[in-house]
């Protein structure tokens, strides 16, 4: 059965992209859309300025929008995406929860909440046990439970990314640096980046980016404690990481510039790792998701690759482009990181994360 899909924050650029995703999907629908006060009561094409470069869908062009309150055609509906800046996506998406719906959320509001999972779809799905004990509990009570999932900041889903099969198949990363080349689509639309900041130029600084690509890195990476109700994070002693943030001149596509160790010796070879990574496989595929990438983590030969124009797309967007791996003289081994910051570093995540909650039965 089809689900009904509700956006939060429809008008913005993340909102905007949940649209686009779920307006093709075979599993949801477009059931009600939520934005400020100045949007409310106008039809979506009305309201919105749209941005992407695919047509504004036919199936949301007459949806008129509601404020961003749990009533209305929200009530009505099976998953809630918040595409809500993090000035009022914390308040908005407690009151959601409190009604007992379901909110995949893109703010960075609840992230730290150890019992709200922070996830990345190929990365670390096993963190919505969290939220399958919740709704299993509340179904044995014969309630309704409202449950919030966060997604991860976009730069620290690509970074996650090779490391989770690295760590699977040769134990932890105990030091880690990263340096991103981010697109200007990741600061959105309003009041985003001017084109006098970025044209011809490099800002070597996004607030709180760095900070975030240092703990979220070991959130995801941490475990879930024996209750299976919230996760421990990886302590600091334990893995060291260093990130130096940057806004460069593209539109999509976050390239990260990462260099590691490991903790256990000896550590693997070159070849070894590039294997581990071809051969990892998330979750979400072997689920039959609809969104999940045929090949999670594609390992790129060519000595100039990857490149955001060339290589953001894969699988959909959904997909990571790894490239230059080689031994580090520092540490152990150096790459460059790709991924589509919009698709698999936001709205396509949280669709993807959809995917595996219905999959299990969750919504």
């Amino acid at each position: 059965m089809v689900k009904k899909a509700g956006v939060l924050g429809a008008t913005g650029s993340v909102g905007q992209r949940f649209i686009l995703l779920l307006s093709k999907h075979p599993e949801f629908e477009i059931h009600a859309l939520g934005a400020s006060s100045r949007s409310a009561g106008k039809a979506y094409k009305d309201a919105v300025s749209w941005k992407q470069t695919d047509i504004l869908p036919e199936s949301a062009l007459n949806i008129d929008v509601q404020t961003c309150e749990p009533e209305g055609n929200f009530k009505e509906c099976d998953i809630v995406f918040s595409g809500l800046d993090s000035d009022v996506a914390g308040e908005v998406e407690k009151k959601f929860v409190e009604a007992g719906l379901a909110v995949v959320s893109n703010a960075k509001n609840f992230r730290r909440v150890k019992d709200v999972p922070l996830v990345v779809p190929i990365v670390n799905p096993e963190h919505l046990d969290i939220i399958e004990n919740k709704v299993k509990k509340s179904r044995a009570e014969g309630k309704k439970t409202g449950y919030l999932i966060c997604i991860s900041n976009c730069s620290t889903a690509g970074l996650v990314a090779p490391l989770k099969p690295l760590v699977e198949k040769f134990g932890p990363i105990d030091a880690l640096t990263a340096t991103t080349l981010q697109a200007i689509s990741g600061a959105g639309f309003s009041p985003g980046v001017s084109g006098m900041d970025i044209l011809d130029n490099i800002v070597p600084y996004i607030s709180g980016e760095e900070d975030k690509l240092e703990w979220e890195t070991k959130k995801i990476l941490g475990l879930l404690n024996k209750e299976g109700t919230e996760v421990v994070n990886i302590p600091d002693e334990k893995m060291k990481v260093s990130a130096q943030c940057n806004r460069v001149p593209v539109i999509d596509g976050h390239t990260e510039c990462i260099s590691f160790r490991f903790a256990n010796r000896p550590a693997p070879s070159v070849e070894e790792v590039k294997k581990a990574l071809r051969e990892y496989q998330c979750d979400a595929l072997k689920l039959g998701c609809h969104s999940a990438p045929k090949q999670t983590i594609h390992v790129l030969e060519q000595e100039d690759r990857p490149q955001p124009r060339l290589d953001r797309e894969r699988d959909n967007g959904y997909g990571v482009s790894v490239g230059r791996v080689r031994e580090d003289p520092l540490l152990d081994f150096k790459m460059v990181v790709l991924s589509h910051n919009t698709v698999i570093g936001a709205a396509g995540s949280g669709i993807l994360i959809a995917e595996i909650l219905n999959a299990r039965g969750l919504i």
